[in-house]
């Protein structure tokens, strides 16, 4: 493997790993795309059918729920950075495996690294276990958390909203929670280089 300066320097082994059995099956590896300063990192669980195809991520049903979201906030899919867990789709859609996950640690950590966003946003359980493995995604989605210095946002799979309706308000509720997280974390910053504000933290 190169050294991974760039999102393209993952992005291309990415493109070649050989490293988990979901080297043999994918029609195309998605490493993810977006913007390169986002304030907002996606991170789903993996590729789908339509992902495989496109080497894109969130191109299918999910995806365009996804999108709906971030117009929600004002956003669109070039304002922010998405990939997945694992960035091979897994046969037959099924979840992906820990030998898998574990094989896609290092693109996905050294891509986090890279952007440095403000806030990563899990969408599921098995990108929120990532950050908080011990948790639940009922109890835990739509609170911010701090992880080894991370604001992380733990929020339900667009994809849930398709297979259970009754939790698609709860996953619209949360995306509407983004901003105001976004606001307080520049307002420490800002209190941060003003030493007049130090006293009101």
């Amino acid at each position: 493997m190169t050294e991974w300066n760039t999102l393209a320097d993952v992005a291309k082994d990415v493109g070649v790993c050989p490293l988990c059995p979901l080297c043999a099956t994918r029609t195309k590896a998605v490493p993810g795309e977006g913007n390169e300063h986002p304030d907002i990192m996606f991170i789903g669980e993996a590729p789908g059918f339509h992902e495989d195809r496109q080497a894109r991520p969130f191109v299918g049903p999910a995806g365009m729920f996804l999108e709906e979201l971030l117009t929600s906030i004002g956003l669109k899919r070039a304002d922010v950075f998405i990939t997945n867990v694992v960035k091979c789709r897994p046969p037959e859609n099924r979840d992906p495996r820990p030998v898998e996950i574990n094989a896609c640690a290092p693109y996905l950590e050294r891509q986090a690294e890279l952007l440095n966003p403000k806030v990563i946003v899990t969408l599921g359980r098995f990108s929120m276990a990532k950050y908080f493995a011990t948790e639940s995604i009922s109890r835990v989605h739509g609170i911010p958390r701090k992880h080894n210095g991370m604001i992380v946002f733990p929020m339900y799979h667009p994809a849930a909203a398709l297979h259970q309706p009754a939790l698609r308000h709860t996953i619209e509720a949360d995306m509407l929670k983004i901003p105001k997280v976004l606001a307080e974390l520049s307002s420490q910053d800002k209190a941060k280089d003003d030493p007049k504000q130090l006293p009101l933290l």
